[in-house]
């Protein structure tokens, strides 16, 4: 049996996915961070960007995270962000229309939350 750590996304308003996991592939302030069973201790603070989750069983799941902090310790990793929705529940059609309204607004804060978004979807499918 493959050693596993227990993942808990949650966001401010809900708790966004839960479960086991081989590793969690994150963007910090410091870059990209994969996590696996075993690894040091860490307290970091998250970028918005997706994070993807590999599961036990061989799965994936996706999320686009905008900020919060990423904890470590006792292989339990908690990604405590301000926002987070998975790939499946985002609209792509809504996504590419923010980006657009964004670009044209020279919004560059809710550009880089689209774009997160829409990465977020297209890795998860």
């Amino acid at each position: 049996m493959a050693a596993e750590l227990h993942v808990a996304l949650v966001a401010a308003d809900r708790e966004v996915w839960s479960g086991e996991a081989t590793l969690v592939v994150a963007r910090t302030t410091s870059g990209d961070i994969g996590v696996m069973p075993g690894h040091q201790p860490l307290l970091g603070v998250l970028e918005s960007g997706p994070v993807t989750v590999r599961t036990p069983e061989g799965g994936t799941v996706v999320a686009a995270v905008h900020g919060g902090f990423i904890s470590f310790a006792d292989d339990k990793l908690s990604l405590l962000a301000e926002t987070a929705e998975l790939a499946d529940e985002i609209d792509v059609h809504s996504a590419e229309q923010e980006l657009a309204r964004a670009k044209a607004e020279d919004d560059t804060e809710a550009e880089r939350r689209a774009d997160v978004r829409l990465r977020a979807a297209s890795a998860g499918r």
